[in-house]
């Protein structure tokens, strides 16, 4: 599955960007506008356009939801960590950069992807151990945003971190018993460390982090789904920038 991408959304966007596919797949007997207007444009990026019945479109997916249409395209190519540094100087802007803290469920990296691109992030850094990479479901979930938003996977997330101080970017770890996200110093060149689904922010990457910024909660439960979390914080950032 590593080479698959699909979703009407996920498609469009690999025909459009660098990462053009090599041959696209559309289910059989379906002629709907949002296929017909992907098909036309299968057809003029060059790519080999095949049509199967649903179930060949499923097992090609894992079963997940494909809308009808599935793209066959070469491996994605991870960035490295100067290649993010590299895109926010070429924008002539400070660094902005989202930090992944063991993140293994897809559906979370696909969105905070999805918000990242959206905000203007210059590139999210993942481990390459014990957490999700980019991979068809989260290409999916990302909207097409996974095209655009440069992905770095490294070895040692706090090692990183290091590299990233040295460069004068603060690091904001997202956790509990941190200053008021409104309050906390989020201008700058700054890079968001946001944790794991439940164990949050491991206690040595903590300790790398400048401050610690959390967000309240109010309700009955004790934290919010790591998405959710980046999302807000990701946009905060941005009204900052804004201001």
């Amino acid at each position: 599955m590593d080479n698959i991408v699909f979703g009407r959304n996920s498609v469009r966007e690999a025909l459009r960007g660098d990462r053009k596919p090599d041959k696209v797949i559309f289910v059989n007997g379906e002629k709907t506008p949002p296929l017909a207007e992907l098909f036309a444009l299968a057809k003029k990026s060059g790519a080999v356009v095949q049509t199967a019945d649903r179930k060949r479109l499923d097992q090609m997916c894992g079963g997940q939801n494909h809308q009808g249409v599935v793209a066959v395209v070469p491996a994605k190519e991870y960035a490295s960590v100067q290649d993010i540094l590299d895109a926010a100087q070429a924008k002539g802007e400070e660094p902005f950069i989202i930090l992944l803290d063991g993140i293994e469920d897809p559906h979370n990296l696909g969105s905070i992807i999805r918000s990242a691109e959206c905000a203007g992030a210059h590139g999210i850094i993942i481990p390459k151990n014990r957490a999700v990479g980019v991979t068809p479901t989260v290409m999916k979930v990302s909207s097409g945003a996974a095209e655009y938003m440069p992905v770095a996977r490294v070895t040692n997330i706090n090692h990183t971190i290091d590299d990233l101080k040295k460069q004068g970017i603060w690091v904001a770890g997202a956790d509990m018993n941190g200053d008021d996200y409104t309050t906390a110093p989020l201008s700058g060149a700054i890079a968001l460390v946001i944790g794991a689904e439940g164990a949050g922010i491991s206690r040595l990457t903590r300790e790398k982090c400048d401050f610690i910024v959390s967000l309240p909660v109010l309700g009955h439960i004790d934290s919010l789904n790591a998405a959710v979390a980046a999302g807000i914080l990701i946009y905060e950032v941005r009204r900052r920038r804004n201001n």
